[in-house]
């Protein structure tokens, strides 16, 4: 037979893939692909880079990490100036030190020190913590001097000019009222309070604190603590000890003073029978869980067994509470643990975050789970996973002389020995699952714990008392008993001649852009007080009347309207003899506005939940009041008691001016509010915030 020899090569080549398919195919899967992971390698020996130390003759002590291969240089300067040092009722001093020491110089301002050194792509920045002030930036080589030069100029000249003062008292300000509006930032104010007690760490700024602090008080603590003997200056990256010594010298060798001895701190309290702290926030939909206890010092050696138990326990998204409490249960988006190291005495704590109505579940669970890793030993996967994770990651936080000068300023403010970050993955991979048991039993008191919920006490109070006893506070700090947390509406003390007619014009901003306007006037009649309200933002109008019997200032008659795109809505609202008959249509998310006709009693005292504004003009408002408002939604008939309380009066600035007005946080209802109310006559709303989102009214005229 002939062959045709022109297709050969093409025939061989398809056989010779068919064979190689097939003999794929022939071989078992597990043989075609790794169904384990390779064998782990013995550690490599970490090339961190060797640091010289030297105690400068102003007492300074100089550490030099040196790393020529890149031409970048990070300077960090600690001293002993952190939060605890600060005066008792002066709390959160020290941040307002470290936000105005670059504010201005005797040759230098604001303007000019930012310009010089964001000029070369860098910044100068402080910071205060509990325990340490803290200044620096991070340079290339070439700008050293100037890094050097800037940084002794805040030092030794800082002016700290009582204008940038007051805009860091109002930024401290407006920071403390949001915080007071997150349920985890009062979760964690209230538990380092419990926790710590009178300790300094116990304690933290306040709206009146921070009012407190007065220029000479900046100055003062600034001249006293921001003193050389005992500090560290941390240089890490391109330069040498010679250089480093030399530009010290010439640019800090003329800063001199020891900070005073500091009074011996109060001591933590002694812990006691787990208790519950239950933070009564009304109207949360989710509930702030905070767990644990005071533990170790610096240099415990357990903590090394802890912080492998711990990754097994709280320590990310593949340990046991984020995949219980979350991946199993569906109660919460995350749930963590882990160790807070302190210049004292640290602390250990667990935190979530859960819908309310799970909260005493998801509680209950997260104890179960600091029990059993004290009582039960780590399985052999969770051992390796977790020192596998630990050990491996470790070398990625030396990346830059930055994490560097970081890491080295830690482990010598902390005391940590000079072996420390040489010797921590091989202690890692030491821990044995005994180890963590141990570690766990000494480490993690589940019976003798602080437990912090913030949330809404009306909802969980009762289900909490089941677990521990509950003492119950405001979001103030107050205590109250859980009668109040139920508030009930009554008369309100609606004073007629605080009411005037008048038109004001805001705008509507939106994380600091104006998006749109709402005017709003109140005419008075011989019968009637008569609130319009028109708002117009983003392609949406909503238009509101509410007319008001003058003789009590009851609610009549209500009319809403709103329109977006070519969807309309409506609300119209009778009050009469106890009673409410509306109409309309309310709108629906994801579909066309549904239709309703209501017709029902009204307890009395209850106001019709558009009628608040006008409602707030006529209290006899004054610092420390508070009021309960029953509101009713007319579309249907839902109830709420709105809680105001009153603080202040403070100055806020507003595009149509500056006003003394009261501040009138507003709870209990969809969204906090908070209100600013002029003190002096006549009553106008001058800002309204919503709470916690980056929107606000303010007056235009």
């Amino acid at each position: 037979m002939k062959t045709d020899r022109r297709t050969d090569g093409h025939t061989g080549r398809l056989l010779l893939a068919l064979l190689a398919i097939t003999a794929l195919t022939a071989v078992p899967t597990h043989a075609q692909y790794p169904i384990a992971p390779p064998a782990a390698r013995p550690l490599r020996p970490m090339q961190f880079p060797p640091f010289q130390e030297v105690r400068l003759p102003n007492g300074l002590q100089l550490l030099v990490v040196e790393n020529h291969e890149l031409p970048v240089l990070s300077v960090s300067l600690a001293l002993a100036a952190g939060s605890r040092y600060e005066p008792a009722g002066m709390e959160g001093l020290a941040g307002l030190v470290a936000e105005l020491i670059t504010k201005g110089t005797k040759t230098r301002t604001a303007d000019q020190i930012a310009e010089r050194i964001e000029g070369v792509g860098a910044s100068l920045a402080a910071g205060a913590d509990d325990d340490f002030f803290t200044i620096g930036t991070t340079v290339l080589t070439d700008h050293t001097e100037l890094a050097f030069d800037l940084l002794s100029d805040v030092l030794l000249n800082s002016t700290f000019p009582e204008s940038e003062l007051e805009l860091a008292r109002t930024r401290t300000l407006s920071s403390l009222r949001l915080e007071q509006s997150q349920p985890g930032s009062l979760a964690s104010r209230y538990f380092s309070q419990t926790l710590y007690g009178r300790h300094p760490y116990g304690r933290s700024a306040t709206e009146t604190s921070v009012k407190a602090i007065t220029a000479g008080a900046v100055r003062n603590f600034a001249g006293a603590r921001l003193r050389p003997s005992g500090g560290l200056l941390v240089l890490a990256g391109d330069i040498t000890l010679a250089r480093a010594r030399a530009l010290a010298g010439r640019f800090l060798g003329a800063w001199r003073g020891v900070p005073p001895v500091a009074a011996r701190p109060a001591a933590p309290p002694a812990a006691k029978a787990t208790e519950i702290l239950l933070v009564h926030r009304p109207g949360s939909a989710q509930s702030n869980i905070v767990v644990g206890n005071l533990a170790q010092r610096p240099g415990d050696p357990l903590y090394y067994p802890f912080v492998v138990g711990n990754k097994i326990l709280g320590g990310g998204a593949d340990a046991r509470l984020f995949l219980i409490l979350r991946e199993q249960k569906s109660w919460t988006y995350g749930a963590y643990s882990g160790m807070s190291r302190r210049r004292d005495l640290g602390y250990f704590s667990a935190t979530t975050e859960v819908r309310t109505p799970v909260t005493d579940s998801a509680l209950t669970e997260l104890v179960r789970q600091l029990r059993r890793i004290r009582t039960e030993a780590v399985a052999d996967s969770e051992l390796t996973s977790a020192k596998g994770f630990l050990v491996g990651s470790f070398p990625l936080s030396f990346e830059t002389p930055q994490q560097i000068a970081g890491q080295v300023t830690r482990v010598k403010l902390l005391g940590l020995g000079p072996d420390y970050l040489r010797t921590y993955r091989d202690r890692l991979a030491a821990v044995t699952a005994l180890d963590i048991r141990r570690a766990a039993r000494a480490t993690i008191r589940p019976d003798s714990s602080v437990i912090v919920v913030v949330g809404d006490g009306q909802q969980i109070y009762e289900k909490l008392r089941s677990i521990a006893p509950v003492k119950i506070v405001d979001v103030d700090g107050n205590a109250i008993t859980p009668a109040d947390l139920t508030p009930r509406g009554g008369p309100l003390p609606l004073d007629r001649a605080l009411l005037t007619a008048h038109t004001d014009s805001f705008r509507i901003v939106f994380q600091g852009n104006a998006v749109g306007t709402l005017t709003s006037s109140v005419r008075l009649t011989a019968d009637s007080v008569l609130y319009t309200e028109v708002q117009s933002a983003m392609g949406a109008v909503q238009t509101t009347a509410v007319d008001f019997n003058r003789a009590d200032l009851s609610v009549a008659r209500v009319k809403q309207t709103a329109q977006f795109g070519p969807q309309q809505t409506e609300i119209e609202a009778t009050y009469r003899g106890g009673r409410v008959t509306s109409r309309g249509q309310r709108p629906q998310r994801g579909g066309p506005p549904q239709a309703f006709q209501l017709d029902t009693t009204v307890a009395a005292h209850t106001y019709d939940e558009n009628a608040i504004h006008v409602l707030l003009l006529a209290l006899p408002l004054a610092p420390g009041k508070s009021f309960s408002i029953a509101v009713i939604d007319p579309s249907d008939a839902s109830t709420s008691v709105l809680t105001a309380k009153v603080s202040g009066p403070d100055s806020v600035t507003v595009p149509a001016g500056t006003f003394r007005a009261y501040r009138v946080e507003i709870s209990g209802g969809r969204e906090p509010l908070t209100a600013y109310v002029t003190s002096e006559g006549p009553r106008r709303i001058v800002k309204l915030e919503a709470v916690g989102q980056p929107v606000a009214f303010e007056l235009v005229k």
